[in-house]
């Protein structure tokens, strides 16, 4: 049975396009169709133009993404669509410019379908969107909307930002890839900052060859497109609890030794990883210096409109007026620091494994999980791949997370590659 265009992967459709036996105008329509069938559910989607984005499909430029249609987390600008950055203050915004990542998608060819559910500011406080698993479960946050229309169908990619766990967290509760570059990997000119020395830009996807192709022409870095590169690598793979691991519950503990197991016995060499004791605190003085910075670059909202904010982002924002200077600079060396040891304490490994969050997407949509598996990776801005395939206890999809060392991205990538063929 010949495959429904929107349940290509990026580069099969791509493929199809550039051979001439699919056209964008037919992929967007059955995307349109797909979202028209299950958006009252998900809710994936806080704008959305079918008559724009078809009319897009119409004349699209020649380039890599040429008619491929591709969803923007909100908190991104876009000159032609509302960017509300996940709040009521801003529903109506309408910036001037294209962020300089969608000038980048409709330059090469891409189309932008619509912009996706953010959670407030990129924090804590969820949006309205499900995870499409299981409509009783959160999708994850912040980048709640991209995961779970990459997840749904709706489009085979989408872009998503990271700033403790929003791209990772979600990847893993929605069974899709999830792709965290290296830190400055991605331009961010046009995106809401959040916390800006830990504000990363990354992309959600269904296949690991398809985040690599996205984020190569995002950053114009070729070595991330991986697919003429991989070859007979088989990745040295090292097994690494984090010092989170207490944290995880008993079942995705298991899932992960197993998968450590299976690893293994495809081939590649899994030995166990211990961090240094600059880890143990790392999560904390991530929490510190993401409300520090928290603490100015929401202040505009908090004092023009405080009664717009939602507690959960205030209760971060109070905690960051409280953090001296001296402790958010001292935080940040521990982060840098933090690079140089891990290269170190990996020796021979190209890549650790270890839980991408705790467990399975808790039910309720009130909250988007806990970032406690992410937040070491992402202040030391180290490249994160989340990799699907395994499922927990009650059917629901779990994440394998790939860690590699800074602007290793490449690396990463081919042995993520590598092990979502051998972790099924």
């Amino acid at each position: 049975m010949k495959t429904l265009p929107y349940r290509l992967s990026l580069l099969e459709a791509a493929s199809d396009i550039s051979g001439g036996h699919l056209s964008a105008g037919t992929l967007v329509a059955s995307c349109l169709e797909r979202i028209s069938q299950r958006e009252d559910d998900v809710r994936a989607w806080i704008h959305l133009d079918p008559a724009k984005a078809s009319g897009s499909a119409k004349e699209v430029n020649a380039g890599p993404l040429s008619g491929l249609p591709i969803g923007i987390k909100d908190l991104i600008d876009t000159v032609d669509m509302p960017t509300g950055y996940g709040s009521e203050i801003y529903a109506h915004n309408q910036p001037a410019q294209d962020a300089t990542c969608v000038a980048t998608i409709r330059h090469a060819g891409g189309i932008v379908m619509g912009k996706t559910v953010s959670t407030e500011f990129a924090y804590f406080q969820p949006g309205k969107t499900a995870n499409p698993h299981d409509l009783r479960r959160t999708p994850g946050g912040s980048s709640s909307g991209s995961a779970a229309a990459v997840a749904d169908y709706h489009v085979p990619a989408a872009l998503g930002t990271q700033t403790a766990g929003s791209i990772i967290r979600p990847a893993s509760f929605c069974g899709v890839v999830g792709y965290k570059p290296s830190y400055g990997f991605l331009p961010l000119t046009g995106i809401r900052p959040l916390a800006p020395s830990m504000d990363h830009l990354g992309v959600l996807t269904r296949t690991v060859k398809d985040a690599g192709f996205l984020a190569s022409t995002l950053g114009r870095r070729p070595e991330l497109d991986i697919r003429k590169d991989v070859g007979d690598f088989v990745p040295n793979i090292g097994f690494c609890e984090t010092p989170q691991w207490d944290a995880a519950e008993h079942s995705t503990q298991s899932l992960l030794r197993d998968a450590a197991s299976r690893l293994g016995k495809a081939g590649a060499k899994v030995s166990d990883i211990t961090l240094p004791e600059i880890f143990a605190s790392l999560a904390n003085a991530h929490g510190r210096a993401m409300d520090y910075e928290v603490s100015f670059t929401g202040l505009f909202d908090v004092i023009n409109h405080p009664d717009r904010v939602s507690a959960k982002y205030r209760e971060r924002f109070n905690a960051g007026m409280n953090v001296l200077a001296q402790d958010y600079d001292q935080a940040l060396d521990q982060a840098r620091r933090s690079r140089t040891a891990l290269s170190d304490a990996m020796g021979e490994c190209d890549v650790l494994i270890c839980p991408s969050a705790p467990g399975e997407a808790p039910v309720g949509l009130d909250a988007t999980g806990d970032p406690v598996f992410n937040r070491i990776w992402t202040f030391s801005g180290v490249p994160c791949i989340n990799v699907p395939g395994l499922v927990g206890p009650n059917n629901m999809p779990l994440g394998l997370q790939v860690i590699a060392r800074f602007g290793d991205d490449a690396r990463a990538l081919k042995a993520a590659e590598w092990i979502s063929r051998h972790l099924v």
